[in-house]
């Protein structure tokens, strides 16, 4: 086994990637508090081509030092926007034809790997404060939420972590169902 180098991989350009048809995802943070995280869920969004992130609240932006740092570039090629309320991120999505989905432990959650294989809709899908998970009057305002299987003594997992596992399950369905 060997390495492969960047050129190897053939990866998209920037001018590549804005022009690509994107998974039908947007990521919608809600009050995440740490720019660490949300850097990393740029990049995740990248590797996946999520159609976009909105960051609301408390969640640090563009151009904060520690999102810079943890995306890698990302922001730059990923559609963001800033929301003061995750409400009003909630509300445009579902104006433009997404469904809500929360990633929270709920009473009625859909298990992850339960979902539909494929979404006839576009998804939008919600992460919350690193202690606090997602809002109740955010999960109120959802079609449906997901939970995250696990297995340890611990209750939940990183929010970049999280979005990471969610994202790599859904665009593997989508990819492996085109």
């Amino acid at each position: 086994m060997q390495k492969l180098t960047n050129q190897e991989l053939e990866r998209l350009t920037v001018e590549e990637f804005k022009n690509v048809e994107k998974l039908p995802v947007f990521i919608v943070l809600d009050n995440v508090r740490s720019g660490l995280n949300v850097g990393s869920v740029f990049r995740s969004s990248d590797a996946f081509r999520v159609a976009g992130v909105y960051c609301c609240g408390i969640t640090p932006c563009p151009p904060n030092r520690d999102v810079l740092k943890s995306a890698l570039g990302a922001t730059e090629r990923i559609f963001w926007k800033q929301f003061p309320y995750t409400i009003g991120a909630i509300t445009e999505l579902r104006n433009t034809g997404y469904k809500i989905a929360a990633v929270e432990q709920t009473v009625n959650s859909v298990m992850l790997h339960q979902l539909p294989h494929t979404f006839t809709e576009p998804l939008a899908l919600i992460f919350g404060h690193e202690m606090n998970g997602v809002s109740q009057d955010v999960i109120e305002m959802c079609d449906f939420t997901i939970e995250v299987p696990q297995a340890g003594t611990k209750h939940s997992l990183n929010i970049a972590v999280c979005a990471g596992i969610v994202l790599w399950e859904i665009f593997r369905n989508q990819v492996n169902n085109q």
